[in-house]
């Protein structure tokens, strides 16, 4: 017989399976990154400047899905660590961009072996894990959707 509650289960929650897959895929990165002194969502400002180069504090909080509340408080910390400038951008004064410094630039060579340390600690191919990122990718893409 099957239990009319099944669902209700919490192994059967997508979104518990996300948020405990994200919990320890951030445990693993952390030990990572404390050789670098940077936190994990400092990695991910880091790797979208290497990326992009300067970028104005809404467009990284937009590629990041983080408000400025969260954002400007750690971009303030990675500034006083020496990572990036903050300044105004001269083109339009209310807004704030941001770059690398020559320390911010350098720390990207000591992070290039972070993904594939990352990739190995999976247990899966990188074709599965291809797949794993276009599927939660296209989730993101839909939870992000303007409801209407």
């Amino acid at each position: 017989m099957t239990n009319e509650f099944e669902h209700m289960k919490l192994e059967n929650q997508l979104c518990f399976l996300l948020y405990a897959s994200s919990r320890e895929m951030t445990k693993q990165y952390k030990p990572l990154l404390e050789e670098l002194n940077i936190t994990y969502p400092q990695y991910l400002a880091l790797l979208l400047l290497w990326e992009h180069g300067t970028l104005n504090v809404k467009t990284m909080g937009e590629l990041l899905y983080l408000d400025s509340g969260t954002l400007t408080p750690m971009l303030k910390r990675m500034e006083q660590n020496g990572l990036i400038i903050r300044e105004r951008s001269k083109e339009d004064e209310r807004s704030v961009d941001i770059r690398l410094t020559e320390y911010g630039e350098q720390l990207k060579e000591k992070a290039t072996a972070i993904p594939s340390h990352m990739l190995s600690g999976t247990g899966r191919s990188e074709e599965e894990l291809k797949t794993l990122r276009a599927s939660l990718h296209e989730l993101l893409q839909k939870l992000t959707q303007p409801k209407g």
